[in-house]
């Protein structure tokens, strides 16, 4: 399971703060905290006006790489912002995100491939999001047509069918894992991603309806989540279900993990 780190997001009231103040200790704890939990990759969103966020995003580059190497997941609707960021950076970086809307296919993905960055693609178009996992799988052919077009290898793909908050529709997880199984089916070379804490948004208890989720999707073919790593239990649901499923040989990730006291001691 990749993890994409999530905490480093200009939209978070304590992060924003951090960038308008220069702040550069917080971003590096931040920075080193998701790195040493096991992220695949680190989400950089300034989440700043248009004017600013080239000058933010270059900033939270330089001080994120002046302290881990892990690579960085740059997550940007502004595509200057994203030119410019990519020459920044020191490992290839993921892009977050396309969509099917054509303007965006057109302006990110000759980006995508000319620096072989992995890119995450949003099952939605410029109308809205479809309400349907045959309408959403519609959008994800249409991306891959365009992916495949520009010489972008589908295992460079990482497709969101975007799972929706449970709250306003109680078939929203359902919809999310039939599109991923389809996905699956229809191109095996391509990964899955999700925004977690989504599917829980306005409902109490939220990290076990994230946790509960998290492992029906890994079922589902689910193979990395944009997520909070320094989260015990979303990792430890992430160790037990990769087990259960047969993806941890000789359970060596599950009994590692439990010596680093990862789980209660409990017998």
């Amino acid at each position: 399971m990749k993890i994409i780190g999530e905490k480093i997001n200009g939209t978070r009231k304590r992060v924003g703060l951090a960038i308008a103040e220069r702040d550069a200790d917080f971003i590096k704890d931040l920075a080193q905290k998701q790195a040493s939990a096991g992220s695949t990759w680190l989400d950089v969103n300034a989440g700043t006006h248009p004017d600013r966020e080239p000058d933010d995003l270059i900033w939270l580059i330089e001080t994120i790489q002046s302290v881990v190497e892990t690579p960085l997941s740059l997550d940007s609707a502004n595509p200057k912002a994203l030119q410019i960021a990519v020459k920044a950076v020191k490992k290839t970086p993921m892009i977050n995100s396309i969509s099917g809307e054509p303007e965006r296919l057109a302006n990110v993905l000759p980006l995508v491939a000319e620096h072989g960055c992995p890119v995450i693609a949003l099952a939605m178009d410029e109308k809205k999001i479809p309400e349907t996992a045959e309408k959403r799988f519609d959008v994800i052919t249409k991306i891959i047509t365009a992916t495949r077009a520009h010489g972008i290898p589908d295992s460079n793909l990482y497709f969101d069918p975007l799972a929706m908050t449970i709250s306003t529709n109680t078939q929203s997880a359902l919809i999310a894992f039939k599109t991923m199984r389809r996905v699956r089916e229809e191109y095996p070379e391509a990964h899955l991603t999700i925004g977690l804490s989504n599917i829980s948004f306005g409902l109490p208890g939220r990290s076990f309806v994230n946790r509960t989720f998290l492992s029906l999707a890994i079922q589902a073919g689910l193979d990395s989540a944009i997520l909070d790593p320094l989260d015990r239990e979303i990792q430890a649901a992430i160790l037990a279900t990769e087990l259960i499923l047969g993806q941890d040989n000789h359970c060596l990730n599950y009994i590692r993990a439990s010596r680093k006291g990862l789980f209660d001691k409990t017998e």
